[in-house]
């Protein structure tokens, strides 16, 4: 499989003329992803994942870390994280950018170890693709944290892309497909799941995990820690 957002991350971070990167969806005309947001320093990050990133504690996944902006912040506090990135364009340009720990693989297969922070920033949970896999993602997580770890991440409720009311559909408005265009090449339509609040919390209940929204905002986006019930 072509890794376009990896190579489009690579062409950027060495200048090689770069492109723009677009993003088509389900839902309307196709979008430009600024590369720069992937190449972010402490100063440029919003408030949510600065709360998000304050609040990492002890060892910590770094999960879909792109081009490993949070993670060498949170390298430069001392912090012992691993970097998780399945795109290799990426996994190549942390790697030097300086990212000490770099792990080129899928969550979902991952079993390098325990931790006690998972952190997944800029929508990371939506790599779950569905609601059945954010199911799966939980248990992958419960046997990749130590006790009383947690899980933080930010997600947001898409219902605004419906305001004339909600297509008629058998899955869960969250679930939207998109595929990565770069240079005129066009990469496979794949999910990518935006979990309202009221959702989450349905779906971590029944999976034994305490939801608590720390921070949300005017656009309905909100940062959450989730944590095993006890």
């Amino acid at each position: 499989m072509t890794d376009i957002l990896g190579n489009a991350i690579l062409d950027y971070y060495n200048s090689n003329k770069p492109s723009k990167l677009w993003i088509h969806n389900t839902y309307g005309p196709r979008e430009e992803m600024p590369l720069g947001v992937y190449f972010r320093t402490r100063f440029d990050m919003p408030d949510m994942e600065l709360t998000a990133l304050n609040l990492c504690k002890g060892k910590v996944l770094d999960i879909g870390a792109g081009a490993g902006s949070h993670a060498l912040i949170l390298q430069d506090d001392g912090i012992d994280v691993t970097a998780l990135e399945i795109s290799e364009g990426a996994a190549d340009v942390m790697k030097v950018r300086g990212v000490q720990k770099i792990v080129q693989c899928d969550f979902f297969t991952y079993n390098g170890g325990t931790f006690d922070t998972l952190l997944l920033l800029m929508n990371g949970i939506g790599l779950t693709q569905t609601l059945e896999g954010l199911n799966a993602f939980l248990k992958q997580a419960e046997t990749l944290l130590n006790p009383n770890g947690q899980i933080l991440f930010d997600s947001s409720d898409i219902a605004y892309l419906y305001e004339e009311g909600k297509p008629e559909q058998t899955n869960y408005y969250g679930e939207i497909m998109y595929r990565y265009e770069y240079k005129r090449q066009k990469g496979e339509w794949f999910n990518w799941l935006y979990v309202d609040k009221n959702t989450l919390r349905n779906v971590a209940a029944s999976n034994g995990w305490e939801c608590i929204v720390l921070e949300e905002d005017e656009y309905d986006q909100y940062l959450v820690q989730l944590k095993k019930c006890k």
